[in-house]
């Protein structure tokens, strides 16, 4: 008999069916949405006001394609591209190509934070701020140089597309520091290609690791690929293979201790009411001239002077004179984030000391987590997916990765300061600048300026190299006063490297 009863049971069990039918055809849809965009762009209009002048321009983000040799895709590079609007021949205009480090960082640092057209929410020194989003960038350097913002392989929307590759391979594909030059040069070269900036002077920025990267690709570049760049700046720069262990490694964050115990007041009157630039003379002075040496001479060195050494590290550090010796000379810095502050119940940070922590217990030697990016990643990674989705008009439903999967990392045959150096000696036209933050404790500004002095011995290149420092720490363009400084160097560099038409390039 057909019952009531019969008739609600199978409409449960059709609604059932319904739902579940309705449910893998959702999952398949959204499958099809996570697929990997191998070539695609979309292209939006703004303009935003630089330095008092309205400056129409393109944004184009999207995918570009890793090839292997035989011309499948194996990756997709997603970036975002902004070239001014109102320029009808751009064989002058300069193009820059930006880098972030990680290894496996995206490139939302510099895009956000420095160069582009837009910038984060922050306070005037860094710090979070809600709500989140982005503001026009006044000074961005878009009113002198297209730019390109560049996320390698598994950072950002950037995804590896071959799924037959195993662990190893992928390594040997894009997870080393030659792997990654190698793969990034052929997608730099297909770029420059199809946007048609072959006659553009070019320009290449890298932050942290993303120096090594830009270093090398100066030399990859020339030497493969024969673009001739006109500057590469280095944003914190790291050793980049330059060798520098034993004492020299020991004593080069000093500079860094004394700068960032200014920064906090914990110094005597005699150096804490001197100016951070008329002090930091005196301290890379004796980190030269006296600790180097010192430290050379290890458990040999006689009591009387170690103790001298001691003291003077210990008026310049803010440490005190037992911990110097208990360390023989040479404090490790993850100490120093920890112990500076101790007494005060706090930690600071490590890519910039200006940033505060608290740790589970003031006991210990390294503090629990860094202090600096929290706070970073509190600001950029809402901002970033926002602007990307909501105001660039980017769909996708894959995580943009702030620090992707790249690990374990191959770093050896590290030569990427030799070959920006032998790129240079080949290149009359190509020009570096340094910029570092003095309180920056991960790639200290005074072994910045060691990698300088020690990148070309014979001293003939020296006329091309340039050295910025800023009161702030890795990142030093979150704060305000550098942001506009730092554009501004990097918009006078630009400017200088750019030789009069028809001048030739020779010695």
């Amino acid at each position: 008999m057909y019952t009531l009863a019969t008739q609600k049971r199978n409409f449960t069990r059709f609604s059932t069916i319904l739902t579940l039918l309705f449910g893998i055809c959702v999952s398949v849809a959204y499958s099809q949405e996570r697929e990997i965009k191998l070539d695609e762009t979309v292209t939006t209009n703004h303009e935003v006001n630089i330095r008092g002048q309205n400056i129409p321009y393109s944004a184009t983000v999207g995918t570009q394609p890793v090839w292997d040799d035989d011309g499948n895709p194996i990756a997709s590079v997603f970036y975002t591209f902004y070239e001014r609007r109102d320029i009808s021949d751009n064989t002058r205009r300069p193009i820059v190509i930006s880098f972030n480090g990680g290894p496996g960082s995206s490139s939302v640092w510099m895009h956000i934070g420095y160069t582009g057209p837009s910038f984060l929410k922050i306070d005037d020194e860094g710090f979070p701020i809600q709500p989140y989003g982005v503001i026009e960038n006044n000074h961005s350097i878009l009113d002198v140089a297209d730019i390109v913002y560049v996320d390698p392989v598994n950072t950002g929307f950037s995804r590896i597309a071959d799924k037959d590759m195993d662990e190893e391979e992928k390594r040997e594909t894009f997870f080393g520091v030659n792997a990654d030059i190698e793969y990034l040069a052929e997608w730099i070269d297909a770029f420059i290609s199809r946007h048609n900036r072959w006659r553009s002077p070019k320009y290449l920025i890298g932050e942290s690791y993303g120096t090594t990267r830009v270093a090398g690709l100066a030399k990859r570049l020339q030497g493969s690929h024969w673009m001739y760049l006109n500057g590469v700046i280095l944003v914190s720069p790291t050793g980049m293979g330059i060798d520098r262990q034993g004492p020299v490694r020991d004593a080069l964050p000093l500079p860094y201790y004394a700068a960032t115990a200014w920064y906090h007041e914990v110094l005597d009157d005699e150096f804490q009411e001197q100016d951070l630039y008329d002090f930091l003379p005196e301290v890379e002075d004796f980190t030269i001239e006296e600790l180097i040496p010192a430290l050379s001479r290890g458990g040999f060195l006689n009591d009387e002077r170690k103790k001298e050494i001691a003291n003077q590290i210990s008026s310049y550090s803010g440490l005190s004179k037992e911990t110097v010796l208990n360390h023989n000379l040479a404090v490790p810095t993850s100490y120093f984030w920890k112990d500076l502050l101790r007494d005060e119940g706090l930690t600071i940070g490590r890519l910039d000391s200006r940033y505060k922590g608290i740790d589970r217990k003031d006991a210990g030697e390294r503090y629990d987590y860094p202090a600096e990016l929290t706070s970073w990643n509190h600001s950029f990674t809402p901002a970033i997916n926002y602007y990307l989705r909501d105001e660039l008009n980017y769909e996708t439903d894959l995580q943009y990765w702030i620090f992707g999967r790249v690990r374990p990392w191959d770093r050896s045959n590290n030569r990427t300061g030799e070959n920006l150096r032998q790129a240079m000696a080949e290149n009359p036209f190509l020009n570096v600048m340094i910029q570092s933050g003095y309180y920056d404790g991960a790639t200290d500004y005074f072994s910045a300026k060691y990698t300088m002095w020690n990148m070309d011995p014979s001293g003939k290149l020296s006329d091309r190299l340039r050295f910025e420092g800023y009161r702030s720490g890795h990142m030093m363009y979150l704060r305000q006063e550098d942001l506009k400084s730092a554009n501004e160097h990097l918009r006078e560099f630009i400017k200088n490297s750019i030789p009069e038409e028809g001048e030739p390039a020779k010695y």
